[in-house]
């Protein structure tokens, strides 16, 4: 008697029971049929969507993170959201990596022919252990998708306790409790695959086929574990909340909109900041669409069609490859210092447009404590230019002139006068100024020149 039991299904990350589609086990020999086939009735559509489509995306994704995270990590972009953002970057990568190596690879040989010693002595080795970290990372950045939604949330609603919360500190403790987490739950999938080795029906040569482990094939394991928890935990949850949070920050983006004229520069860039994340958050629900429904499909009816599986995992690679162009389309920052690191350094002219000039700023999102040191730097430099300007033309005794031909408008804080001070004054200088009945006078002024 033969039954269908597919290695991995639509539950786990790019619904891993499609490395094999076809796969057939024999409870007594336990020999998978896919290691005789030579030819796949799907072999075409697969090889379009992972040989060619899920490839191509999947390293414009890999090169697009890369520079993702080389600009978030630059010293002037040290933050909590800026670093919750690289771990998405980090996981992103895993996640696309792995789909090349499980998918993309292995169809190759489906339909061409090439890729021999790949399909059939590395990938069966490897798949073990990719198999379980890409549900890692899966749920990882998931749960990072989820942090950055609500440290935004925090950020534009509750803006009084976000330098409390929000901190780098914070987001540094938050990835390594997500991963931690996320390794922990998917712990026992190193212990659902294992393979064999066989001779090969045509070419007689040693090759490694796939099989599901006594773990896997065991029924409650899979009701409980495979299907039930990882539908509330990898699905029902974070997508509940990610909906609710977003639809708070986009009716205060809403709200902000109608009254821009009355936020602080500062505020206009976290709603700015919203509105990029906001976006980021759409293409990941959208992404994700189809394996939730994949999902939906097999736990409460039966396997589903290979196409809507299919579909969905190349969504997935495009959801993880995707974020480089949003942060470029949406963060003028992050545009900015990219092409000034990859592209001409000519299209930028020295001053407010040079990323030089955003020594204390963020290419997408600013630190409040940067702003408020930046500004009283600005502010005690041209009170301390206007005070030994001040006092430069009181020593020469033409005050009422300098500020006629001054060029400088005038301070917008109060006029406060100080008597004329010299660089070196002598103690008996100091004496007859004190004793004066006035304060000063134009002869103290003459007698300390």
């Amino acid at each position: 008697m033969e039954t269908s039991l597919k290695i991995f299904n639509s539950t786990s990350y790019y619904d891993a029971g499609q490395l094999l589609e076809n796969l057939s086990i024999k409870e007594t020999t336990r020999e998978p049929l896919e290691c005789k086939q030579e030819i796949n009735s799907n072999g075409l559509f697969d090889f379009i969507i992972y040989g060619v489509l899920m490839n191509l995306i999947g390293l414009f994704g890999i090169f697009g993170n890369a520079i993702s995270m080389i600009i978030l990590s630059r010293p002037q972009m040290k933050s909590s959201i800026n670093y919750l953002l690289i771990g998405l970057a980090r996981c992103d990568t895993v996640l696309i990596i792995i789909s090349i190596l499980i998918y993309g690879l292995p169809v190759i040989y489906t339909y061409t022919g090439q890729l021999f010693d790949y399909k059939f002595i590395v990938h069966p080795k490897i798949v073990r252990f990719l198999y379980p970290l890409s549900c890692v990372a899966q749920i990882a950045t998931v749960y990072l998708t989820l942090t950055v939604t609500l440290e935004r949330y925090i950020a534009v609603c509750h803006p009084l306790q976000a330098r409390s919360f929000c901190t780098y500190g914070r987001a540094r403790v938050a990835v390594l409790a997500i991963v931690l987490s996320s390794f922990l739950y998917n712990l026992p999938k190193f212990w659902e695959v294992d393979y064999y080795a066989e001779v090969h029906w045509k070419y007689n040569v040693t090759i490694y086929c796939i099989y599901p482990a006594d773990l896997r094939r065991n029924d409650l394991y899979v009701t409980i574990y495979v299907h039930w928890m990882y539908f509330f935990i990898c699905y029902l949850f974070p997508f509940l909340a990610l909906v609710i949070f977003n639809a708070a920050i986009y009716q205060r983006v809403r709200k902000a909109n109608r009254d821009l004229q009355q936020l602080s520069r500062h505020q206009r860039r976290e709603i700015g900041l919203a509105t990029m994340l906001l976006c980021v958050v759409i293409v990941f629900l959208i992404c994700n669409i189809l394996p939730l429904a994949s999902n939906i499909h097999e736990t409460f009816f039966s396997d589903p069609p290979h196409w809507l599986v299919q579909t969905g995992n190349l969504l997935v690679t495009i959801n993880s490859s995707i974020n480089f162009i949003i942060y470029v389309i949406f963060g003028r920052k992050f545009k900015r210092i990219f092409l000034k690191l990859f592209c001409n350094s000519k299209l930028f002219r020295p001053g407010r447009d040079s990323p030089e000039f955003q020594t204390y700023d963020e290419s997408i999102v600013t630190n409040m404590t940067n702003i408020e040191l930046r500004n009283s730097i600005r502010h005690y430099h041209v009170n301390r230019s206007s005070t030994i300007n001040r006092n430069n033309n009181v020593s020469n005794g033409s005050m009422r002139q300098s500020v006629k031909i001054s060029a400088r408008p005038a301070s917008p804080g109060p006029c406060v006068y100080y008597p004329a001070r010299s660089p070196v004054r002598s103690p008996s200088q100091i004496s007859a100024t004190s004793s004066t009945q006035n304060g000063w006078s134009k002869k103290d002024v003459n007698s300390s020149l």
